[in-house]
């Protein structure tokens, strides 16, 4: 496993072995941004046309796997119709393309700066140095319709900062757009649009908990200006957490899927065979076809209402930056003579660093200490760990049982509010 020497150099000094240090620059998500992209609104990028060819399924045995389809859509194939037009009849018209505008100030170089007859006659070596300058940037995504007021789903990094936004129906609609509520964490928004009466088409939400890996998915959305595209694919995984995928930042256990997802498709949902939206296309890895993640609908779910509201989400947090150990992970890190940390060789959370002023630092818990369980539950992985503290709310006290050496010890760390600990 090689990583690039820069990364090694973000790590702060460390008393353990190198190749631990390898680990955490492996497993600390904010050290592993460029490999993953958000599919940003604000993007142009050129467009690449691709192929979608729809797998021959009359040469597959009709088997267990064919009844483990909707019967409507086993039925629909063994009649030659399409499962996949079906389910986007059912939601397609609800999908809506977002385009945004925003207006930056950037210092440019005056061009009289480095002609000598000007900057001698007209003003001091700083008299022409910069020059603020306006920017208009106009950014596209996707949503889709959650109710009959007008209200739609996107991700926020579609529409944060937006000074305009435009929502455009399928049948050519056109409405201009509110920004309600966005929380970054989640990478979530909810936008509003005043219909004046006008009857609108609402997407059916389905329940992401019940999604299986090797269920179909259907990408829907406006992928580089192309309107209401299409592609198919499968269920990939399920519970990818935002940081093994390499955007910390977030708070989300993504649905991986390999339904193409491009620039455009930010905010579109994600459907079942049943049309119903089971996740919101959010990224795509940039170093590899096939891989893109959605948000699940539950999530979504959850704060859309508060979002609606125009309300601020309060996440919880303790204040660790971890990786996951496992007794041959510690057993390296303890047979290297330069490491001065001996770690117990058990499964277990690591924590790699503990933020100052956070709510781990303040309960006693230390770099090295191995977290194995949390409130009663056993620990193994870092992603265990994080549901755990999401699952409560700000305030409420998680007790800590972890190894430190050869010792058991047990504290009791009181969550706070993630946003205090970004303005620290």
């Amino acid at each position: 496993m090689n990583f690039p020497a820069n990364i090694l150099k973000s790590l702060p000094s460390a008393p353990f072995s190198q190749w631990i240090r390898w680990l955490a620059a492996a497993a600390i998500a904010f050290l592993l941004t460029n490999s993953l992209w958000l599919l940003p609104a604000w993007a142009q990028e050129s467009l690449q046309a691709a192929v979608l060819s729809t797998p021959d399924l009359s040469a597959q045995p009709q088997t267990e796997a064919l009844t483990e389809t909707p019967p409507s859509t086993a039925a629909s194939i063994l009649s030659g119709e399409s499962f996949v037009a079906n389910a986007v009849r059912t939601v397609g018209s609800a999908v809506v393309r977002i385009d945004t505008e925003r207006t930056i100030t950037r210092n440019v170089p005056d061009l009289f700066y480095d002609d000598p007859f000007f900057r001698g006659r007209f003003g001091g070596p700083n008299q022409f140095q910069n020059i603020p300058q306006e920017e208009r940037l106009r950014g596209q995504g996707s949503g889709f319709i959650i109710s009959n007021s007008g209200d739609i789903l996107t991700n926020a990094h579609v529409v944060d900062n937006a000074d305009k936004v435009t929502v455009t129906l399928k049948d050519g609609r056109a409405f201009e757009g509110t920004v309600e509520g966005v929380d970054d964490i989640t990478d979530l928004a909810v936008i509003h649009i005043n219909t004046k009466g006008e009857v609108l088409p609402i997407s059916k939400l389905g329940d992401s908990d019940k999604v299986e890996v090797g269920d179909w998915a259907i990408a829907v959305g406006n992928p580089l200006g192309l309107d209401n595209t299409v592609t198919l694919g499968i269920v990939s995984t399920l519970k990818r957490s935002s940081a093994a995928v390499g955007i910390p930042d977030k708070r989300i256990d993504f649905i991986q899927t390999d339904a193409a997802i491009n620039p455009g498709n930010s905010g579109g949902p994600l459907l079942n065979a049943r049309g119903e939206v089971i996740g919101i296309n959010t990224a795509i890895r940039a170093d590899a076809a096939g891989i893109g993640f959605a948000i699940p609908i539950n999530k979504a779910k959850s704060i859309q209402a508060s979002l609606a509201r125009g309300e601020r989400i309060a996440h919880p947090y303790l204040g660790v930056q971890i990786a996951t150990l496992t007794p041959d992970m510690a057993k390296l890190n303890n047979e290297d003579p330069n490491s001065a940390i001996a770690l117990p060789e058990t499964d277990g959370v690591l924590v790699i660093r503990v933020l100052p002023n956070t709510p781990a630092a303040e309960a006693g818990l230390r770099r090295g200490d191995v977290i194995v369980e949390i409130s009663g539950e056993p620990i193994r992985r870092a992603d265990q760990l994080q549901t755990q503290v999401d699952r409560v709310k700000v305030g409420d006290r998680l007790e800590v049982t972890l190894k430190r050496g050869d010792r058991t010890q047990r504290f009791s760390v009181k969550t706070a509010d993630l946003s205090t600990q970004k303005e620290a």
